[in-house]
């Protein structure tokens, strides 16, 4: 299935920040929307700023025209204020991008758990994110750090407990 853009996309001053406030605030969302539909799109769950201006969700080589440096970490500083992104480094050169949140993913993986009987068992991370039953899941794949926020917001909620194995970590749900 192919990535579907946004008629903005080739609209060549969507790739220049406008200075009108409520223009620029519509235009942030776009690009925000298009940011995350591309990465949930790809699976795409770290960006690194620099790499991020040559690749196709800021870069439209159709109509020669890309999002600047600058613009691009005003798009990436709006997600962080909506939550969607987390910075890696003091620099802001590396991020976080969560298309779905934390909460959003625990609750996918414990409709999963309960859908198929499984609740009081125990997984390890390998078999939740890469195993055979979670195949054609949402969720299969996932990083793991993603996993790991996914199973605390839902051990938050008394719905499982991350537990330390001998070859690393595992979760019990209940």
């Amino acid at each position: 299935m192919s990535f579907e853009w946004p008629w903005q996309y080739n609209f060549p001053p969507f790739f220049t920040l406008q200075p009108n406030v409520d223009t620029r605030q519509k235009q942030l969302a776009a690009w925000c929307s298009l940011a995350l539909s591309y990465c949930r799109h790809h699976k795409l769950y770290t960006l690194d700023v620099m790499e991020a201006q040559e690749s196709p969700v800021f870069n439209n080589k159709k109509i020669e025209r890309k999002l600047s440096i600058e613009a691009i970490q005003v798009v990436f500083e709006e997600l962080r204020k909506k939550g969607n992104l987390e910075w890696l480094d003091k620099n802001k050169s590396r991020c976080l991008v969560m298309w779905r949140r934390p909460e959003e993913w625990g609750k996918l993986i414990y409709q999963w758990v309960s859908k198929n009987g499984m609740v009081n068992s125990v997984f390890t991370l390998y078999e939740l994110s890469n195993g055979d039953d979670t195949e054609g899941e949402d969720f299969h794949g996932l990083e793991e750090w993603m996993l790991l926020r996914s199973l605390q917001a839902l051990q938050t909620e008394g719905k499982a407990e991350i537990i330390t194995m001998d070859d690393g970590k595992g979760v019990k749900f209940f």
